[in-house]
């Protein structure tokens, strides 16, 4: 490595110390947190054993509920390596908790790409088939629109109130737990029975509290992002109230079985391990991006959240000016990464997108975004969703590699 440029990364390196060392901070509490869950719960290597058909006495799967119930601080939860994605979990929820002439009011604006054909179309089985209002408010600078949503509140009484605390593919800041911890307490005043929903893809172990403490009835994410710790091979969870998860589970099933159902042969050890790993390893993940950023930033290029800024979520935004820019960077994530790094990724149609979509992903675990990757939607502005990255050494060298990226 060129001397030179290492001088560079040092430098910038102890001018983030500061706000490394609160990045550490969470992560020791976290850390902790998950501990004294799996010592409350007693988990042994017997939690790790697979089971086969219905699953009737499956100890692993209950085990790693109650895990999840306790890291949360929330009633009850629902793992499940037959959620798909973090796509599959908010949809499972959302068909669990509305019925027709329901309403569901979205205060983060538009949902995420994916759950678009979830929510509108007609006899595709979207919840505007089934007869469902959804509304929508949108937030100003990055922050909820307090006014709207309390009269929308007051007025429809939605029966799902939603919250995507990520991003998606928008300019936007993630949102943190302070934001919305005086915003869900009121809406609860105003409408005690309507169920709060937060999307938490990417947002998981980034803050002391998750939106299960701060008033929010549900909490859905992917095990392949933040809380699997990179080793969790697939699925999904929804945590909250008890209330709120009797009626999701007969939506991961059916309503005669709920949660009674599901084996997993190959067994939970990875699910265990990934969820105590993950404290560091979302912590070695926004440290890199914060490296990162500098980096870009240094370079002319505009991220957000900008490195004088809190982070929120893993994602660090970068914004390039032309399509050809974007692309050349999601080309160098992967031929950085452990995997693949010989592939060349192109824009392509990708199922549940509008646009074409390049991605980087030279994962272990396939299209794992907590290990490095990087993906977006070839559309102006031209903006690349870069997050991950399974070591802080790893996201070092990415960031070495791109000291002179506007030179080539």
């Amino acid at each position: 490595m060129d001397k030179k440029k290492l001088e560079i990364l040092n430098e910038i390196e102890k001018n983030l110390q500061d706000r490394f060392k609160k990045i550490d901070d969470v992560a020791l509490f976290n850390q902790n947190k998950v501990l004294e869950a799996f010592n409350k719960r007693e988990i042994t290597n017997q939690h790790f054993a697979g089971t086969t058909g219905y699953g009737y006495t499956d100890k692993g799967k209950d085990g790693l509920c109650n895990v999840f119930a306790d890291v949360f601080n929330a009633e009850d939860a629902l793992v499940s390596v037959h959620l798909t994605s973090g796509t599959h979990a908010i949809a499972t929820a959302l068909y669990g908790l509305l019925r027709p002439k329901d309403t569901l009011l979205s205060i983060t604006g538009d949902l995420y790409d994916t759950l678009s054909d979830t929510l509108f179309g007609k006899d595709n089985g979207s919840l505007e088939s089934l007869g469902v209002n959804i509304k929508f408010v949108d937030l100003i600078n990055s922050t909820f629109d307090e006014d709207k949503i309390y009269k929308l509140v007051k007025k429809l009484k939605p029966r799902v109130v939603f919250v995507q605390r990520s991003r998606g593919y928008s300019a936007r800041k993630a949102l943190s737990i302070f934001d919305m911890e005086n915003v869900f307490k009121r809406i609860k005043e105003i409408s005690p029975k309507s169920f709060i929903v937060v999307d938490n893809c990417y947002g998981e172990f980034i803050e002391v509290k998750e939106p299960t403490e701060v008033g929010a009835d549900v909490c859905v994410g992917s095990l392949i992002k933040n809380i699997g710790g990179s080793l969790a091979p697939t699925g999904g969870y929804i945590v909250g109230t008890k209330e709120a998860l009797s009626h999701i589970e007969n939506r991961l099933t059916c309503p005669s079985l709920g949660r009674e159902t599901g084996s997993y042969e190959a067994g939970y050890r990875l699910f265990y391990q990934g969820l105590f790993m993950a404290p560091h390893i979302v912590s070695q993940a926004v440290k890199g991006a914060y490296l990162i950023g500098e980096v870009m930033k240094r370079q002319g290029y505009k991220i957000i959240p900008d490195t004088s800024e809190n982070s929120f979520d893993i994602i660090k935004s970068i914004v390039f000016n032309t399509e050809e820019e974007l692309i050349k960077f999601v080309q160098l994530i992967q031929k950085l990464s452990p995997v693949d790094s010989n592939a060349l990724p192109i824009p392509y149609d990708m199922a549940g997108y509008t646009t074409k979509v390049i991605m980087a992903a030279g994962t272990f675990v396939e299209g794992a975004s907590i290990e490095l990757s990087c993906d977006s939607p070839i559309k102006k502005p031209y903006i690349a969703y870069f997050q991950g990255g399974i070591t802080y050494e790893q996201l070092k060298i990415v960031a070495y590699n791109l000291l002179d990226f506007s030179e080539k």
